[in-house]
């Protein structure tokens, strides 16, 4: 009897023959058309609209360096002397020179008014006061030309000392003191990082779709986008050697994010279309093949179907697709791991 009544108990939990299996609860969205930008991809270098590479004006020993690579500079911040000591000199000299032309020159403006006088008077012939006059003319020039003469040494003082033309970030400082310089040394370089463009250069082939206007964004390698902007300069000439047309774009992002000739992508917005999209979430790859899965009515009850999609650019959290979807279809967008092809469904709204 106990065995019999086992056997009824067993009878009554056994899942009866031909069953189906239960249809998992899925996450869906509807396949709709989204404006999409149509678009095309270049690597852009960053550069400053304020650079400068910094070269001495005069010849001679770098006597101090007062900056470092790296270091930010404020305009008019001294970094650098080129050993300024005989300079000095030449200025003393000239001012010793100055001194004593100016004391000539006021001797013979007050002798001028005095031999005027006496020449007015009778007592000194005109041939005397217009030696004197001479003398005095002979005087001023010469005072004047000292003049010129030590404001020229003073300035040529100052280019011994190198100033920062403008607030900026150093560069590569390849000169180290005692090193000797001339006009043609480049002592370092100056860039101002907060007014940063991306120079772009695109396919000559895409010249007639290059305009003032485009949309511009700048991503990082990961496709992060670090900013948003605009083409604000188109060159008028291909580039021969690159066969391609420069375009420029103002960065207006902080300068910690970008820097000087840093190298990034510029996705390049041609035009927006209508396109079908899906969620980046419901997309899987098998052997390089996108596919997604789609909630199908089969005779009242749904099933999970694997799709072969082709895909396009990615906007936000959304893939452009190419091919294989239409307006409508319902994309599964929860537990695609554990479904098969054909596998019964039950999508939740």
């Amino acid at each position: 009897m106990a065995f019999a009544v086992s056997l009824t108990a067993c009878s009554r939990t056994a899942t009866p023959a031909g069953h189906a299996p239960q249809a998992m609860p899925v996450k869906t969205e509807t396949v709709a058309l989204e404006p999409v930008p149509v678009s095309d991809t270049y690597v852009a270098t960053i550069k400053s609209r304020r650079s400068a590479t910094i070269q001495p004006q005069v010849s001679g020993n770098i006597f101090q360096i007062f900056v470092h690579s790296g270091q930010r500079v404020t305009i008019g911040q001294r970094m650098m002397e080129i050993d300024f000591r005989q300079q000095q000199a030449i200025v003393a000299q000239q001012q010793a020179s100055e001194q004593q032309a100016l004391a000539l020159y006021q001797f013979n403006q007050q002798d001028i008014v005095r031999q005027k006088s006496l020449f007015t008077a009778g007592i000194i012939s005109k041939q005397a006061y217009q030696q004197a006059n001479q003398s005095y003319n002979s005087s001023k020039a010469s005072y004047e030309s000292q003049v010129a003469a030590l404001k020229s040494a003073q300035q040529q003082l100052a280019y011994f000392h190198i100033s920062a033309p403008f607030t900026g970030i150093i560069g590569d400082v390849p000169v180290h003191v005692g090193d000797y310089v001339s006009p043609t040394t480049v002592l370092t370089t100056l860039d101002d990082n907060t007014q940063l463009e991306a120079y772009i250069y695109i396919p000559a082939d895409r010249a007639a779709q290059v305009r003032l206007g485009l949309p511009i964004e700048i991503t990082d390698a990961a496709g992060k986008v670090l900013d948003r902007t605009r083409i604000y300069f188109v060159s008028p000439q291909v580039d021969n050697q690159l066969q391609a047309i420069l375009a420029k774009a103002k960065v207006h992002t902080r300068p910690d994010v970008l820097r000087t000739a840093q190298l990034v992508r510029a996705v390049v917005v041609w035009s927006t279309a209508a396109t079908p999209t899906v969620p980046v979430l419901a997309v899987t790859q098998i052997g390089g093949q996108p596919f997604v899965f789609v909630a199908k009515n089969d005779n009242g009850h749904y099933v999970a179907r694997q799709i072969s999609v082709t895909l396009g650019e990615t906007s936000g959290n959304m893939y452009a697709v190419k091919n294989g979807l239409q307006v409508g279809d319902k994309v599964i967008v929860s537990g695609i791991q554990f479904l098969v092809d054909g596998a019964p469904v039950q999508p939740l709204s």
